[in-house]
């Protein structure tokens, strides 16, 4: 463990007890980096000249147009929480499937999905569905810990599904693009929404008093109009999911167009929703530029830690311990997917991702695991943060806007089941490695070894003449074929009597 010294374990166990302190995350790191930096420039551990480094690494997190698609997206799901798009949706949906029982959390699994797909946030989501749905699913007899569980999971789909803010992290910190991260995150969001599905259906069928059917009286017929009142909120939302993710998968935009297009469409949504105010797009932005700079301060801390913890050999230290573990990649996935597990506890995916991730990912590489693959599965792996009991995020949104009559135990304990449900997928896309890169377009294969690399010598004018070894079609040093006199270009144009 101490093969590359002291330092490195001791930098890494600085951070953790300064995260357990509970002090702010960004300054945390950048107070050990600098920490550590000092002690190594005076023991003879750390050489100064990296720090001159510094400057230049926050100008590049500042200038990163990649990460201006945060900002983009976070604005967009603003705007779009308060549209009042989600609120048609959910309406109808939830009178085309309340029939049956279960039906209206059928509709909010799906209805989620589709927001997660047109927001990228999971506070948008969660807020948005729990203040709808959860009501209804009180006044129609509900289980209280199904209806939270299955609300705060749907807004936790967000974080797989493209275009969420997870994943543009990831591929920043993994240097891979961010289309390729989000097609390898169709299939996984595909079998995430199909085992919340199933596990619906099941309860339905074995234990339907803890979902009963809304009664008829409240549904409505089944008409022209409810369905008109489904197309109305479909067709929008259809428009906006390929502005912002068919424009990426198309080549036609980056990642930062789309969110841009994203933006345009969801302030278009508000204006035909008759929502679009002034207090709507100021709260927008005060979201955003909250969320935009708590990044940005996580970057740069992380930045800073992982400057004097490379100049330690900590990338070293952390690969040997590692590449080392039984099992070769599949023992390292294991214990990876653990930890994350674990950390996610305390921290939330930003962190995670500026933190461990880098740590990760060259030891992944020497490994030959495809880094696409590792991060969707980290990204999968980092969903249960949001419903881990009792610091994830998604129960701290629901508990803000449920009533005082649900319980904050209900909250807690009903996130159980769903939280088993997200490992399992973590599992399926650790066997099964096809769920990720099927959607991957690898374009052709080239062997390097076999590329053969020719070069044509132009011919100025064949000369017969030519000496044996000689360069064919060169000109004699007397002067250019073509020009009187064996003329050289050198001696100017011809003189004219």
């Amino acid at each position: 463990m101490f093969d590359f010294g002291i330092i490195p374990p001791a930098m890494f166990l600085g951070m953790v007890l300064f995260m357990l302190y509970g002090f702010p995350v960004a300054f945390s790191l950048a107070a050990v980096g600098l920490f550590f930096g000092a002690i190594g420039i005076l023991t003879g551990h750390f050489e100064p000249v990296f720090m001159e480094s510094l400057p230049f690494r926050f100008y590049g997190i500042i200038s990163n147009e990649l990460l201006l698609a945060i900002p983009f997206f976070t604005f967009m799901g603003a705007i779009l929480e308060r549209c009042g798009l989600a609120e048609d949706l959910l309406e109808g949906t939830g009178k085309l499937f309340g029939g049956v029982p279960g039906g209206l959390a059928f509709a909010v699994i799906i209805v989620g999905a589709i927001l997660g797909a047109i927001t990228g946030t999971v506070a948008a989501s969660v807020i948005t569905m729990g203040m709808i749905s959860l009501p209804i699913m009180q006044r129609y007899g509900y289980n209280m810990k199904l209806a939270t569980g299955v609300i705060a999971a749907s807004g936790t789909i967000t974080q797989l599904i493209p275009p969420s803010l997870v994943l543009v992290v990831l591929a920043d910190q993994l240097g891979r693009s961010v289309g390729d991260m989000y097609k390898g995150a169709i299939g996984p969001s595909m079998l995430q929404v199909g085992i919340f599905i199933l596990y619906i259906a099941l309860i339905a069928i074995f234990r339907p008093k803890m979902m009963p059917p809304i009664p008829k009286e409240a549904r409505g017929p089944l008409d022209g109009k409810l369905i008109a009142t489904i197309l109305l909120g479909m067709i929008p939302s259809i428009v906006l999911i390929f502005l912002v993710l068919g424009t990426i998968f198309m080549g036609l935009a980056t990642p930062t167009e789309a969110g841009a297009l994203g933006v345009v469409g969801a302030i278009v949504l508000a204006a035909i929703n008759r929502r679009l105010t002034w207090p709507l797009i100021r709260q927008g932005m005060s979201t955003t530029m909250r969320i935009t700079s708590m990044v940005v301060f996580i970057l740069i801390g992380s930045t800073v830690f992982s400057l004097v913890f490379q100049g330690m050999d900590g990338s070293r230290w952390i690969e040997h311990m590692l590449s080392g573990l039984p099992g070769g990649a599949l023992g390292f996935l294991i214990f990876v997917n653990i930890f994350v597990f674990i950390l996610a506890f305390f921290l939330d995916f930003f962190e995670i991702a500026f933190i461990i991730v880098p740590m990760l990912a060259p030891v992944a590489a020497s490994l030959g695991i495809d880094l696409v693959w590792f991060g969707v599965l980290l990204c999968v792996n980092m969903q249960t943060s949001f419903m881990h009991p009792p610091f994830g995020f998604a129960l701290f949104y629901l508990r803000g806007i449920a009533p005082p009559s649900v319980k904050t135990s209900d909250i807690y304990i009903g996130a159980l089941p769903w939280v088993g449900m997200q490992l399992i997928l973590v599992l399926v896309v650790i066997f099964w490695p096809t769920s990720v890169t099927y959607w991957l377009d690898d374009g052709p294969k080239i062997d390097p070894s076999k590329v053969e690399i020719k070069i044509d010598l132009p011919t100025l004018g064949a000369d017969p003449n030519a000496a044996p070894g000689g360069l064919p079609g060169l000109p004699e040093p007397g002067g250019l074929p073509g020009l009187p006199g064996g003329l050289s270009p050198l001696d100017g144009p011809p003189k004219v009597n």
